[in-house]
Protein backbone atom coordinates (compact mmCIF):
# COMPACT_ATOMS: atom_id res chain seq x y z
CA UNK A 1 0.00 0.00 0.00
CA UNK A 2 1.48 3.17 -1.14
CA UNK A 3 1.46 6.60 1.24
CA UNK A 4 1.70 9.33 -1.20
CA UNK A 5 -0.80 10.89 -3.14
CA UNK A 6 -0.78 11.51 -6.76
CA UNK A 7 -0.44 15.03 -7.39
CA UNK A 8 -0.94 15.31 -11.74
CA UNK A 9 -4.58 14.84 -11.62
CA UNK A 10 -5.09 17.13 -8.28
CA UNK A 11 -2.78 19.77 -9.67
CA UNK A 12 -5.73 21.01 -12.07
CA UNK A 13 -7.91 22.37 -9.24
CA UNK A 14 -7.49 25.35 -7.35
CA UNK A 15 -9.50 24.73 -4.10
CA UNK A 16 -7.82 22.62 -1.69
CA UNK A 17 -10.45 20.55 -1.12
CA UNK A 18 -11.01 19.44 -4.79
CA UNK A 19 -7.38 18.99 -4.92
CA UNK A 20 -7.91 16.83 -1.70
CA UNK A 21 -10.98 14.81 -3.30
CA UNK A 22 -9.36 13.84 -6.18
CA UNK A 23 -5.93 12.95 -4.94
CA UNK A 24 -7.66 10.55 -2.21
CA UNK A 25 -10.49 9.11 -4.70
CA UNK A 26 -7.83 7.99 -7.58
CA UNK A 27 -5.30 7.14 -4.08
CA UNK A 28 -7.99 4.87 -3.07
CA UNK A 29 -8.74 3.37 -7.07
CA UNK A 30 -4.84 2.13 -6.25
CA UNK A 31 -4.50 0.83 -2.98
CA UNK A 32 -8.29 0.21 -1.35
CA UNK A 33 -9.12 -3.53 -1.11
CA UNK A 34 -12.40 -5.37 0.28
CA UNK A 35 -12.52 -6.06 3.97
CA UNK A 36 -15.29 -8.42 3.25
CA UNK A 37 -13.70 -10.50 0.52
CA UNK A 38 -10.62 -11.33 -1.08
CA UNK A 39 -10.96 -8.76 -3.73
CA UNK A 40 -7.67 -6.61 -3.64
CA UNK A 41 -9.10 -3.74 -4.95
CA UNK A 42 -12.22 -1.46 -5.62
CA UNK A 43 -13.98 0.22 -8.46
CA UNK A 44 -15.05 3.88 -7.83
CA UNK A 45 -18.36 4.89 -8.53
CA UNK A 46 -19.66 7.04 -11.03
CA UNK A 47 -19.25 10.90 -9.47
CA UNK A 48 -21.96 12.02 -7.82
CA UNK A 49 -23.27 8.73 -6.96
CA UNK A 50 -24.86 9.60 -3.02
CA UNK A 51 -22.59 8.43 -0.19
CA UNK A 52 -20.71 5.53 -2.11
CA UNK A 53 -17.42 6.31 -3.52
CA UNK A 54 -16.42 2.74 -4.18
CA UNK A 55 -17.44 -1.11 -5.03
CA UNK A 56 -16.25 -3.90 -4.71
CA UNK A 57 -16.64 -5.82 -8.34
CA UNK A 58 -16.29 -9.82 -6.53
CA UNK A 59 -18.92 -8.89 -3.50
CA UNK A 60 -20.21 -6.14 -4.54
CA UNK A 61 -19.96 -4.32 -0.87
CA UNK A 62 -20.27 -0.38 -0.80
CA UNK A 63 -17.81 1.87 0.48
CA UNK A 64 -17.84 5.58 1.67
CA UNK A 65 -14.00 7.96 1.50
CA UNK A 66 -14.19 10.07 4.18
CA UNK A 67 -10.72 12.30 3.76
CA UNK A 68 -9.42 15.36 6.17
CA UNK A 69 -5.88 16.57 6.44
CA UNK A 70 -5.70 16.50 10.08
CA UNK A 71 -5.29 13.50 12.67
CA UNK A 72 -8.77 11.33 13.43
CA UNK A 73 -10.92 12.96 16.04
CA UNK A 74 -14.14 11.88 17.19
CA UNK A 75 -16.45 13.89 14.97
CA UNK A 76 -16.12 13.52 10.93
CA UNK A 77 -18.74 15.72 8.85
CA UNK A 78 -21.40 13.94 6.89
CA UNK A 79 -24.06 14.98 4.13
CA UNK A 80 -27.44 15.09 5.06
CA UNK A 81 -29.07 13.97 8.42
CA UNK A 82 -31.51 12.85 7.32
CA UNK A 83 -30.25 10.30 4.72
CA UNK A 84 -27.46 9.09 7.02
CA UNK A 85 -30.68 8.20 9.37
CA UNK A 86 -32.70 6.49 6.73
CA UNK A 87 -29.94 4.94 5.33
CA UNK A 88 -28.85 3.14 8.87
CA UNK A 89 -32.67 2.53 9.39
CA UNK A 90 -33.04 0.55 5.85
CA UNK A 91 -29.48 -1.14 6.11
CA UNK A 92 -27.97 0.76 3.62
CA UNK A 93 -25.18 2.50 5.10
CA UNK A 94 -22.47 1.79 2.83
CA UNK A 95 -19.09 0.77 4.79
CA UNK A 96 -16.87 4.02 5.59
CA UNK A 97 -13.24 4.92 5.30
CA UNK A 98 -11.54 7.19 7.27
CA UNK A 99 -8.18 8.65 5.86
CA UNK A 100 -6.29 11.69 7.30
CA UNK A 101 -3.31 13.02 5.18
CA UNK A 102 -0.86 15.19 5.68
CA UNK A 103 -1.61 18.67 3.75
CA UNK A 104 2.94 19.21 3.83
CA UNK A 105 4.20 15.79 2.52
CA UNK A 106 0.77 14.74 0.86
CA UNK A 107 0.87 11.27 1.90
CA UNK A 108 -1.92 9.36 4.15
CA UNK A 109 -0.80 8.97 8.01
CA UNK A 110 -4.04 6.93 9.24
CA UNK A 111 -6.98 5.16 7.52
CA UNK A 112 -9.67 3.40 9.45
CA UNK A 113 -12.27 1.16 8.12
CA UNK A 114 -16.06 1.09 10.21
CA UNK A 115 -18.00 -1.93 9.09
CA UNK A 116 -21.65 -0.53 7.75
CA UNK A 117 -23.10 -2.69 10.57
CA UNK A 118 -21.08 -0.70 12.80
CA UNK A 119 -23.42 2.41 12.77
CA UNK A 120 -26.48 3.32 14.75
CA UNK A 121 -28.87 6.04 15.25
CA UNK A 122 -26.84 6.93 18.55
CA UNK A 123 -23.49 7.34 16.68
CA UNK A 124 -24.94 10.28 14.25
CA UNK A 125 -25.27 13.54 15.47
CA UNK A 126 -27.32 16.02 13.94
CA UNK A 127 -26.12 19.77 13.33
CA UNK A 128 -27.68 23.25 13.04
CA UNK A 129 -29.97 23.75 9.98
CA UNK A 130 -28.33 26.29 7.99
CA UNK A 131 -29.19 29.99 8.36
CA UNK A 132 -32.17 31.22 6.34
CA UNK A 133 -29.33 33.55 4.19
CA UNK A 134 -27.75 30.49 3.31
CA UNK A 135 -27.73 29.21 -0.37
CA UNK A 136 -29.42 25.49 0.64
CA UNK A 137 -31.25 27.40 3.39
CA UNK A 138 -32.62 25.17 6.17
CA UNK A 139 -30.93 22.20 5.07
CA UNK A 140 -29.62 20.02 8.24
CA UNK A 141 -26.46 18.21 7.62
CA UNK A 142 -25.10 15.55 10.35
CA UNK A 143 -22.05 14.62 12.19
CA UNK A 144 -20.61 10.84 12.43
CA UNK A 145 -19.66 10.50 16.04
CA UNK A 146 -16.96 7.93 15.62
CA UNK A 147 -16.14 8.27 19.69
CA UNK A 148 -19.60 6.11 20.00
CA UNK A 149 -18.61 3.45 18.18
CA UNK A 150 -16.70 0.61 19.96
CA UNK A 151 -12.56 1.04 18.80
CA UNK A 152 -13.55 -2.49 17.79
CA UNK A 153 -15.21 -1.32 15.34
CA UNK A 154 -12.81 0.80 14.27
CA UNK A 155 -10.51 -1.46 11.72
CA UNK A 156 -7.23 0.13 11.40
CA UNK A 157 -5.60 -0.04 8.04
CA UNK A 158 -2.81 2.82 8.40
CA UNK A 159 -1.79 3.91 11.78
CA UNK A 160 0.80 6.60 11.85
CA UNK A 161 2.42 6.04 8.39
CA UNK A 162 2.34 2.30 8.86
CA UNK A 163 0.50 -0.29 6.50
CA UNK A 164 -1.63 -2.69 8.41
CA UNK A 165 -1.68 -6.33 6.77
CA UNK A 166 -4.57 -7.23 4.78
CA UNK A 167 -4.84 -10.44 5.81
CA UNK A 168 -4.84 -8.83 9.66
CA UNK A 169 -7.11 -6.17 8.83
CA UNK A 170 -9.30 -8.86 7.60
CA UNK A 171 -9.32 -11.00 10.24
CA UNK A 172 -10.17 -7.94 12.19
CA UNK A 173 -13.45 -7.41 10.08
CA UNK A 174 -14.79 -10.89 9.87
CA UNK A 175 -14.51 -11.04 13.93
CA UNK A 176 -17.11 -8.06 14.10
CA UNK A 177 -19.34 -10.01 11.45
CA UNK A 178 -21.94 -11.63 14.02
CA UNK A 179 -23.09 -8.06 14.74
CA UNK A 180 -24.57 -7.89 11.33
CA UNK A 181 -26.75 -10.67 12.11
CA UNK A 182 -28.22 -8.55 15.24
CA UNK A 183 -31.39 -6.53 14.25
CA UNK A 184 -30.88 -2.73 13.88
CA UNK A 185 -32.82 -1.98 17.11
CA UNK A 186 -30.54 -4.33 19.12
CA UNK A 187 -27.45 -4.05 17.67
CA UNK A 188 -27.79 -0.66 18.42
CA UNK A 189 -27.90 -1.05 22.37
CA UNK A 190 -25.56 -4.22 22.06
CA UNK A 191 -22.53 -1.55 19.96
CA UNK A 192 -23.52 1.23 23.04
CA UNK A 193 -22.90 -1.16 26.43
CA UNK A 194 -20.11 -2.52 24.05
CA UNK A 195 -18.97 1.12 24.05
CA UNK A 196 -19.28 1.84 27.25
CA UNK A 197 -17.23 -1.59 28.65
CA UNK A 198 -14.44 -0.54 26.46
CA UNK A 199 -14.30 3.03 27.95
CA UNK A 200 -13.66 0.70 31.34
CA UNK A 201 -10.16 0.64 30.12
CA UNK A 202 -10.24 -2.82 31.75
CA UNK A 203 -9.85 -6.67 30.50
CA UNK A 204 -11.92 -7.48 33.77
CA UNK A 205 -14.42 -5.83 34.66
CA UNK A 206 -17.73 -6.18 37.13
CA UNK A 207 -21.51 -5.25 36.42
CA UNK A 208 -21.44 -2.42 38.88
CA UNK A 209 -19.02 -0.78 36.77
CA UNK A 210 -21.29 -0.98 33.95
CA UNK A 211 -24.12 0.25 35.64
CA UNK A 212 -22.15 3.93 36.87
CA UNK A 213 -22.96 4.80 32.82
CA UNK A 214 -26.75 3.82 32.83
CA UNK A 215 -27.37 7.10 32.77
CA UNK A 216 -25.47 7.57 29.60
CA UNK A 217 -26.81 4.81 27.76
CA UNK A 218 -30.79 5.98 28.78
CA UNK A 219 -29.93 9.34 26.84
CA UNK A 220 -29.15 7.37 24.14
CA UNK A 221 -31.95 5.28 24.15
CA UNK A 222 -34.75 7.37 25.83
CA UNK A 223 -37.62 5.09 25.00
CA UNK A 224 -36.25 2.02 27.19
CA UNK A 225 -36.76 2.51 31.17
CA UNK A 226 -35.55 -0.42 31.64
CA UNK A 227 -31.72 0.41 31.17
CA UNK A 228 -30.27 -2.08 34.07
CA UNK A 229 -32.33 -5.58 32.96
CA UNK A 230 -31.28 -4.19 29.12
CA UNK A 231 -27.81 -3.62 30.19
CA UNK A 232 -27.35 -7.21 31.77
CA UNK A 233 -29.35 -8.48 28.56
CA UNK A 234 -27.02 -6.70 26.05
CA UNK A 235 -23.86 -7.97 27.97
CA UNK A 236 -25.08 -12.20 27.41
CA UNK A 237 -25.19 -10.69 24.24
CA UNK A 238 -21.81 -9.86 24.02
CA UNK A 239 -21.01 -13.20 25.88
CA UNK A 240 -23.01 -15.64 22.72
CA UNK A 241 -21.07 -13.51 20.12
CA UNK A 242 -17.57 -14.01 21.37
CA UNK A 243 -16.11 -10.71 22.62
CA UNK A 244 -16.67 -11.51 26.42
CA UNK A 245 -16.79 -14.39 28.86
CA UNK A 246 -18.34 -14.80 32.13
CA UNK A 247 -16.12 -15.38 35.19
CA UNK A 248 -18.72 -15.54 38.05
CA UNK A 249 -21.66 -13.11 38.72
CA UNK A 250 -21.51 -10.20 38.04
CA UNK A 251 -18.24 -10.26 36.58
CA UNK A 252 -16.79 -10.74 33.19
CA UNK A 253 -13.37 -10.35 31.06
CA UNK A 254 -12.93 -9.70 27.19
CA UNK A 255 -11.75 -12.74 25.15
Amino acid sequence: MQLALPRESAAKYHSASQRARVATEEWGVENLYCLKCTADSLEATRHGTPAIDFHCSKCDSPYQLKSISRPISDRIPDAAYSAMRNAIVTGNTPNLFVLSYGMESWKVSDLILVPSFAFTISAVEKRRPLAPTARRAGWIGCDIILGRIPPDAKISLISEGKPESAASARRHYKSLAPLSKLTLKRRGWTLDVLNVVRSLGKKSFTLADVYKHSDALAALHPDNRHVDPKIRQQLQVLRDLGFLEFLSPGNYRFR
